[in-house]
């Protein structure tokens, strides 16, 4: 069934009335939807909504709720990419897969070997954003994420808004991501940032960066990954890993 993002005050008396032009149009004049046909609506408090539709007017469609609960299609832990972004489709790559992937926020960082400066990342935000809001209902995320102001390693370690810090690293690494979890688990609840860098890697001072503050830098193989691929290899298996942590305690 599709899926569509509403506010709880769009409710009542188990109708929701769908007004925006986003939603509206998308529904009417792109998926061209009928009466009595089934969609899915979720709301700001993760409430899902079983919904069929009644009514279509030239403004409004409404739609009878049959069914609602708290949605489950969230992370457990509140998952923070911090990377450097990449030129055209790639990053768009990134941008998507991430949101697919149960990221909190991806926040654009500026390292010494990021491929764009800071003007141009700031202009790419607003479209970074709206590929987030697409990707996130297609796949039935429970809440949108965002893409937050362009920040730098340092800034973003010193705002202590995070529990756990660690970045991958294709050299300079010393453990895998096993180890991190063995020795210091992400806890149901905790906030984890991860860090990614460019295409052409760290720099030497960010390394040292990460070793004087003693962030564990962590590998995802023998291979070396392009950088839109350790994206989606290093949050894949921060899922699984955590996953499999709480499926044996």
């Amino acid at each position: 069934m599709p899926h569509f993002f509403i506010k709880s005050e769009n409710l009542k008396d188990n109708i929701i009335t769908i007004e925006d032009k986003e939603n509206y149009n998308h529904m009417v004049k792109s998926l061209r939807a009928k009466r009595g046909e089934k969609i899915l609506l979720i709301d700001e408090n993760q409430i899902q909504y079983e919904t069929v539709i009644k009514n279509i007017t030239p403004n409004k469609i409404e739609c009878f709720v049959e069914k609602s609960y708290k949605s489950e299609r969230d992370l457990k832990f509140d998952l923070f990419l911090a990377q450097s972004p990449l030129r055209s489709d790639a990053q768009s790559f990134v941008v998507e897969k991430a949101t697919e992937l149960g990221v909190r926020s991806l926040i654009p960082v500026l390292t010494d070997n990021c491929a764009l400066n800071k003007s141009v990342i700031e202009k790419k935000i607003d479209r970074w954003n709206k590929i987030m809001y697409e990707a996130s209902k297609q796949c039935e995320r429970a809440v949108i994420p965002k893409c937050e102001e362009v920040s730098s390693i340092e800034i973003l370690y010193g705002s202590k808004r995070f529990d756990k810090v660690i970045a991958f690293c294709e050299r300079n690494s010393t453990k895998t991501l096993k180890d991190f979890f063995i020795e210091s688990p992400v806890l149901k609840g905790e906030s984890l940032l991860v860090i990614i860098g460019p295409e052409g890697g760290f720099s030497e001072k960010e390394f040292g960066f990460f070793k004087e503050n003693n962030i564990p830098m962590l590998t995802l193989g023998d291979l070396i990954l392009r950088a839109e691929t350790a994206v989606t290899v290093a949050l894949g298996n921060i899922i699984y890993e955590f996953g499999n942590y709480y499926g044996k305690n």
